[in-house]
């Protein structure tokens, strides 16, 4: 399998999550990206993703966005791609524009990229970086430390999610920010 562009990821998760905001979108993209690096040793799509002052952002995507509007272009067959999106929305997809934001800005890769990033500049996050942090620190507690071949086996077998499907709460989410965050000053 080979990555395929951003833009029919964003098809994808505009078709799952209708209404999306420009900002989850792109956070949504992040945490695709992190979450297939990790399990996969791949990118997911690829253009690169880039800290500006909104946070994450593939930059082709939006500026072709601005420039010619959105689009359903694009369409996935591949299983593990639609797996990690379903995966993304499940876990992430409850949270808002600003509670992504939050989460996302306490995490190392977005720490790291910022510390470089000029004022109302842009830096490029390398997958390198965003691959270490996911496989070290956003495992589900539910995969109980999973071998990455039994859970590349696993986003492969998966049906896509089903919308009855719950997400993690804002709350939860926060408590494994803030045990990260203090794991991490030990």
């Amino acid at each position: 399998m080979s990555a395929t562009s951003a833009q029919s990821i964003a098809a994808e998760i505009r078709r799952r999550v209708p209404g999306i905001g420009i900002k989850k979108l792109h956070k949504l993209l992040y945490y695709c990206q992190g979450h297939h690096l990790a399990t996969f040793g791949r990118p997911l799509f690829v253009e690169s993703i880039s800290a500006w002052d909104m946070g994450h952002v593939v930059g082709k995507l939006w500026y072709s966005e601005k420039d010619h509007g959105t689009s359903s272009i694009g369409s996935i067959i591949d299983e593990s791609i639609l797996n990690t999106i379903g995966y993304v929305i499940a876990r992430y997809g409850n949270l808002s524009a600003a509670d992504l934001e939050r989460l996302t800005h306490a995490e190392d890769p977005w720490i790291h990229a910022n510390r470089d990033r000029p004022e109302h500049g842009s830096v490029w996050m390398q997958n390198s970086d965003i691959e270490r942090f996911f496989k070290n620190n956003v495992a589900d507690p539910d995969d109980n430390e999973l071998d990455l071949t039994v859970r590349e086996t696993w986003l492969r077998k998966v049906s896509p999610p089903r919308p009855t499907l719950t997400a993690d709460t804002v709350d939860g989410i926060r408590a494994r920010g803030r045990s990260l965050l203090l794991d991490n000053r030990r």
